[in-house]
């Protein structure tokens, strides 16, 4: 019975990014063309933030990405797309959006929906917003 108990507990800790649940320390986005190309237009997201299947979806469709075309020279998007899904983290590989991962669901839960909707984060991929050490992959529960 034990045993039955812990499967459950198990898929939510791999359903997470290292260290969710409290302070989370990703460490920065270190691939130069990730930062420059993810970077041009949002805040290049840490592998980490999604599992591989997610970062290879993301990576197959640059020209409709999120409602814009970030398409890349073929050669440039092997080489992003190679850095995340080698650095990728766990989740459902089915969603693409990293705040609709079950653990940013869960992390987030506290939060009013008036705090989502204010002028200064505007959105919840705006990370920046409430973690200020966001790019440099740190986010704390203030």
């Amino acid at each position: 019975m034990r045993g039955l108990l812990l499967i459950p507990l198990l898929a939510i800790t791999w359903a997470m990014p290292a260290g969710a649940e409290g302070d989370v320390e990703l460490g920065p986005v270190t691939h130069a063309a990730t930062r420059k190309e993810c970077g041009a237009c949002h805040m290049a997201f840490q592998p980490g933030l999604l599992p591989a299947a997610s970062w290879r979806q993301i990576m197959s469709g640059l020209a409709r990405h999120f409602g814009e075309d970030a398409s890349l020279e073929p050669a440039k998007a092997a080489d992003i797309e190679q850095y995340l899904v080698g650095h990728a983290g766990q989740g459902d590989g089915a969603v693409l959006r990293i705040t609709e991962q079950r653990w940013f669901l869960r992390e987030h839960r506290h939060i009013a929906t008036t705090i989502w909707a204010r002028p200064d984060i505007k959105t919840r991929s705006n990370c920046a917003a409430c973690h200020p050490a966001a790019e440099r992959g740190v986010f704390e529960d203030d």
